[in-house]
């Protein structure tokens, strides 16, 4: 079986290496026990737990920078001026107007869809994960490893959409004037006000490209954070700890923020979107594509660059760093006993 310094399998690979090296600890009982040795691995409630926990530990620290991202994405829109110049205009206006409480709205939608969204991904993906790694330890490969995280991904969007719609609409509102303002006061409130006011579908307003978008990010990032931990354990200078888990997700991040903005720009833009004369302001995801693209011009799909990859590739190494070490705390005090 492969050593545990080079099983780079992302942020499972604290528990399948451990099993893996217990399978080869427990193959010479099992040949001589009619029952055998099973090698012991988290179950998998423990595994949608960890993920969850995970994402909304790393929402704490990285909340603001999904806020002006958010506002970012939609400055300007309909061919109207620029309300934020840079992404640190947008943060000395919000703080200048809504004061450093502001900076956190829509903390709580974050952390629900950390709950909802993070714990399905990373829980689907790890099971998948185990379920496609041979029997002699060999990891799936890099094409297997990007479809796992798009599957993963886009069924963690279905079940995360509706706090992702509350999400975007909490954190835009402080940038309209107060009478056009929505006034949700937490998740909840949101989401119980959109299901009365807007009806139960609004929930899932911009489905599609929340899973054409999380289909992109999981591809990326999931399957560049096992490949990039993969290369750097390779090479010989990294051992698999802290410091090369935060090496891997920074690039990771890099590559998921440059191949996902597009389609988060449009998923944004259609959760915040109004009924206009009773007809909405963009028909589809594509829609709101052309119309960025005519009316602000092409870079603008990549309108927030540097809030989305502060806040993504923080998140990422956050998510990472808290997933090892919470595997890394359950196989010491669980599983080794």
């Amino acid at each position: 079986p492969a050593p545990v310094e080079r099983c780079a399998i992302g942020f499972v690979s604290p528990c399948i290496c451990w099993s893996r090296k217990a399978a080869a600890m427990s193959s010479s009982e099992s040949s001589r026990s009619e029952v055998g040795s099973r090698p012991r691995t988290s179950p998998k409630s423990i595994k949608f737990l960890f993920g969850g926990l995970a994402g909304m530990a790393a929402t704490v620290f990285v909340q603001p920078l999904d806020l002006v991202k958010n506002r970012m994405q939609l400055s300007g829109e309909g061919a109207k001026t620029k309300e934020y110049k840079t992404s640190f205009h947008a943060v000395g206006s919000i703080l200048r107007k809504e004061g450093l409480r502001g900076i956190y709205t829509g903390l709580s939608a974050g952390l629900l869809r950390q709950a909802t969204y993070t714990t399905t991904r990373l829980g689907i993906y790890t099971i998948l994960f185990e379920k496609l790694t041979k029997e002699d330890g060999t990891p799936p490969n890099f094409f297997i490893k990007a479809v796992i995280g798009m599957t993963a991904g886009a069924i963690g969007a279905f079940v995360g959409t509706p706090a992702e719609v509350a999400l975007i609409r909490m954190t835009a509102d402080g940038r309209l004037p107060p009478d056009q303002r929505r006034g949700y006061t937490n998740v909840f409130n949101a989401l119980v006000r959109i299901c009365r006011e807007e009806g139960v579908p609004t929930l899932w307003r911009g489905c599609i490209p929340t899973m054409a978008r999380a289909v992109v990010v999981n591809a990326a990032q999931l399957a560049s954070y096992s490949q990039s931990k993969q290369f750097l354990l390779d090479s010989g200078y990294f051992r698999d700890d802290i410091f090369c888990h935060f090496c891997a997700s920074m690039i990771s991040g890099l590559v998921t923020t440059a191949a996902s903005m597009p389609v988060d720009i449009a998923k944004t833009r259609i959760q915040n979107m109004r009924m206009i004369n009773g007809k909405p302001e963009y028909k589809n995801g594509l829609d709101v594509l052309v119309k960025v693209i005519r009316h602000e011009g092409f870079f603008s799909l990549w309108k927030g660059f540097t809030p989305y990859y502060a806040r993504l590739g923080p998140h990422t190494v956050l998510t990472f760093i808290f997933l090892e070490q919470m595997n890394k705390f359950y196989k010491k005090f669980f599983l080794s006993a």
